[in-house]
C-alpha cells in the first residue's frame, strides 16, 4: 500500500510541474500560431451571441452577450497535449516494463479453490467406485494372478 501512495504522490507532483510546461508551450507557441490564422491572439477570440458586442479597451464587454471560446480552446489544447505526453511517455512504457517483468517471472500458478479440490476428490472417488463394480468381479488394483485364481475357482488352501 505504501508503494502505491508514494507512486501516486510522485505522479501528482510530476503532473503539476509538467502541466505548467505544457501550459507555457500552448500559450507561448500554439496560441500565437492559431491566432495567426485569424486576426488576434487565441485568448482573445470571442463570438457575440446577442446583439452587437461592444468591447472596451480593457477587454470587457459593455453591450451584447459575448462567448469567449478562445480560452476554452486553449485549455482543451493544453489538456490534449498533456494527456498525449503522459500516455506515450509514462503509461505505455510502464505497461511494457511490467509485461517484461511478468514474462521473466514465468506463469504464476493459481492455487485451487476448495470447490475445485472437492470436485476432484469426488471425481476420483466416483472413478474408484466405478472400477470396484466390474462385471467380471475382479477387484481393482489386484494382480493378474489373483484374478485368474478367482476365475478358475481354485482354492489355494487345498
Amino acid at each position: 500500500m505504501r508503494g502505491n501512495v508514494v507512486e501516486l504522490a510522485v505522479a501528482v507532483v510530476v503532473g503539476a510541474a509538467f502541466s505548467k510546461i505544457v501550459d507555457a508551450v500552448v500559450k507561448g507557441f500554439i496560441n500565437p500560431l492559431v491566432g495567426a490564422i485569424g486576426t488576434q491572439d487565441l485568448d482573445k477570440y470571442r463570438s457575440c451571441l446577442k446583439g452587437p458586442c461592444v468591447i472596451d479597451a480593457d477587454g470587457t464587454v459593455t453591450e451584447g452577450v459575448a462567448l469567449n471560446w478562445g480560452p476554452v480552446l486553449s485549455a482543451t489544447l493544453t489538456f490534449l497535449i498533456t494527456a498525449a505526453v503522459v500516455y506515450f511517455l509514462m503509461i505505455l512504457p510502464m505497461n511494457k516494463y511490467k509485461e517484461r517483468q511478468q514474462a521473466k517471472a514465468g506463469p504464476v500458478e493459481v492455487p485451487k479453490t476448495e470447490i475445485e479440490l472437492l470436485t476432484e476428490i469426488r471425481d476420483v472417488l466416483l472413478a474408484q467406485q466405478a472400477e470396484g463394480n466390474r462385471p467380471d468381479g475382479s477387484v481393482p488394483g489386484a494382480g493378474a494372478g489373483l484374478a485368474k485364481q478367482r476365475e478358475s475357482s481354485v482354492d489355494i488352501g487345498k
